[in-house]
């Protein structure tokens, strides 16, 4: 290993590259140099903010086979990549996020019936409230990383310290939105964070075939931007390399591309059979590094969490699930007239006429 690579193994230098690992799967600190400087509060808050986005995702994929959602994207085994991420960021950093993004954009502000709208189809699924900095979730493929280049760009001609916030899957990283978008940020050294969440497939399809790349984080060496590869099942480590990334766009120092290895315990949609693509001894594998069961090990070694502790958020989930599905119901149905005026501040005469017809 280069000297280069020694303090800090996580980052692409060379052919070598170690993911960034705080907490081994058994919950014991295996790199204390590493640990991001957060409270016993904050601990608990990152906790937190995991179960109930578990409980929240077992719920909402049985409202979706009850037909009570449209599309919906499976996050279990996640958690720790999404809710470490966003926690790292200020309030006044912008997310643009893609469809499975849901639970960093509402623990950054979106209200969770709004997010259920949107599952629905229903316009204001995308109306964000004033104050929330996220785009609606991105259903192209790898578009979100052009609209995050283009927001950081706008920080950057502004002088603000901001950063914006971007995800993909691994299958994402092969389009090339996501070439442009990072030789972009490289050429403008933009606030911008890339987050590349490899579970190991794009729907049916393996890393192995998806790319030649070592790793996904060596992308960024084309594009002149610091690239880091991070244990995604580690949510300590993931609050470490996303709040790192953060002041380094802050600062003026660029980019940063992050890829988080992580494993999706659900199908890829309501649609998907991963029994077709997937092996339990693989499946088992992963299980073994589920982020809540980890991080609650240390947690409870701390003196910090308890089974109680989860129960309790659980049920706080499942009433918030509860309230946010039926006001959803509740709203107002669209209409095609309603629609076409959310579009334009002045509508044009031709869907005026489309409106009369309607």
């Amino acid at each position: 290993m280069s000297k280069l690579m020694n303090k800090h193994s996580y980052e692409v230098h060379s052919d070598n590259v170690e993911p960034l690992t705080i907490l081994s799967p058994e919950g014991e600190v295996v790199n204390p140099d590493l640990m991001p400087e957060l409270s016993d509060e904050q601990l608990k808050e990152l906790m937190y903010r995991m179960v109930f986005t578990r409980t929240w995702d077992e719920r909402a994929v049985n409202l979706g086979r009850q037909g009570r959602l449209g599309f919906y994207a499976p996050v279990s085994g996640q958690e720790a990549s999404m809710i470490g991420s966003e926690y790292a960021l200020n309030k006044e950093d912008f997310i643009c996020p893609a469809y499975r993004d849901m639970p960093q954009i509402v623990w950054h502000g979106l209200p969770l019936y709004q997010a259920f709208l949107y599952s629905r189809g229903h316009q204001h699924g995308g109306q964000i409230p004033e104050g929330v900095n996220v785009l609606m979730p991105q259903i192209i493929i790898g578009a979100q990383i052009l609209h995050a280049t283009g927001v950081a760009m706008a920080f950057k001609k502004r002088g603000e310290k901001r950063v914006a916030i971007t995800y993909t899957g691994d299958g994402g990283s092969s389009e090339g939105d996501f070439y442009e978008g990072l030789n972009f940020a490289g050429a403008y050294k933009l606030p911008a964070i890339y987050v590349v969440q490899n579970n190991g497939y794009a729907i049916t399809t393996p890393y192995s075939k998806q790319t030649a790349a070592q790793s996904i984080a060596h992308k960024a060496l084309a594009a002149g931007i610091k690239g880091v590869q991070v244990d995604g099942m580690d949510v300590l480590a993931v609050v470490k390399a996303v709040s790192e990334a953060a002041e380094r766009g802050r600062n003026g120092e660029g980019a940063t591309l992050i890829e988080l290895l992580t494993y999706r315990f659900r199908p890829h949609s309501l649609s998907d059979d991963t029994t077709k693509y997937r092996t339990k001894d693989e499946e088992s594998e992963w299980t073994q590094k589920d982020p809540i069961i980890r991080f609650g090990k240390y947690l409870d070694k701390k003196g910090l969490w308890t089974e109680e502790d989860t129960a309790r958020v659980k049920e706080e989930a499942k009433a918030a699930v509860n309230d946010a599905i039926k006001k959803a119901e509740a709203t107002e149905k669209m209409t095609v007239g309603g629609l076409i005026d959310s579009m334009f501040e002045n509508t044009p005469a031709h869907l005026e006429e489309q409106k009369a017809d309607f």
